[in-house]
């Protein structure tokens, strides 16, 4: 088969979104150049060939975020070039950009044992929990200010057990459909939640939460946003209590996946937290 296997440009990244959407990923409205800004390198297609009409039929990323550490995501191949190999081809084209990092995924439980087979152990689960949250003003958060950056990625890298500089730079940079709220106590930074719109309802990720109260106040005042739209939250089975919260609230478990690493799994910190995308990490 004549197959071009080469790194994705800034404007097929859209068109693949588009893929996930009709996969009922549902990504967010403007997710592409956030994604995008995290590592340009770290975007691939496989292209068929002229007699194919050259079009893009499959895509992978793999994001380095740190020089230990990258993530494997928006793993997808078009229904019509699917048992042919391409995935695969593909697969093993973009592993070799991580070079010696380990390499996350979440990926979906029934896929575990192919992962297995590239490498891969599982390292915990994350559900998605969905439902209207309610909504509510609390003092002490607002906007992320300047110089509030450098704590904010500090925190979920502490939560998380890797950093996402280039990635969250752009995530916590509010755009028209995406915002992220700063929570301050006693002059610092306790926590912060990025919302943002999607092609169904809203999503919330990163949360990062020195404590309870904070994660409650950050998740009532993302409600205040949504205003009554249905919101989802993935939740690490490393917080506990905010799957615990989540059905408090009356969210339900709609969706797992399988956090899987090839090679030693960054350890996550105390601090309540929700995943930022399942395609970044």
């Amino acid at each position: 088969m004549n197959l071009n296997l080469r790194r994705m440009t800034a404007d097929e990244l859209p068109v693949v979104l588009d893929w996930a959407a009709e996969e009922g990923w549902n990504p967010g409205l403007d997710d592409a150049a956030a994604f995008h800004a995290a590592d340009p390198a770290g975007f691939f297609v496989a292209e068929a060939g002229a007699k194919a009409g050259g079009r893009i039929v499959a895509a992978i990323s793999v994001v380095n975020h740190t020089d230990a550490v990258a993530f494997l995501g928006l793993y997808l191949c078009r229904p019509d070039w699917r048992k042919q190999g391409i995935g695969h081809a593909l697969w093993t084209h973009a592993l070799g950009h991580a070079g010696a990092r380990t390499v996350g995924l979440d990926g979906v439980e029934a896929q575990q044992e192919n992962y297995r087979k590239s490498g891969f152990e599982p390292a915990g689960r994350t559900v998605r929990y969905a439902g209207v949250l309610p909504g509510r003003a609390h003092s002490g958060i607002g906007p992320v200010l300047q110089g509030d950056l450098g704590t904010l990625i500090a925190m979920e890298a502490g939560a998380t057990g890797y950093e996402k500089r280039a990635f969250l730079s752009a995530w916590t940079t509010d755009c028209e459909t995406r915002r992220t709220l700063v929570c301050r106590a006693a002059g610092g930074v306790a926590g912060f939640a990025t919302i943002r719109a999607c092609r169904e309802g809203w999503k919330i990720g990163p949360l990062v939460a020195a404590d309870r109260a904070v994660a409650a106040a950050l998740i009532e005042t993302c409600g205040r946003i949504a205003h009554g739209a249905p919101a989802m939250i993935d939740v690490p089975q490393s917080s506990p209590w905010l799957a615990g919260h989540c059905r408090a609230l009356g969210l339900v478990p709609v969706f797992g996946t399988a956090r899987m690493y090839r090679g030693p799994a960054p350890v996550p910190g105390p601090a309540i937290a929700a995943v930022a995308t399942l395609e970044l990490g």
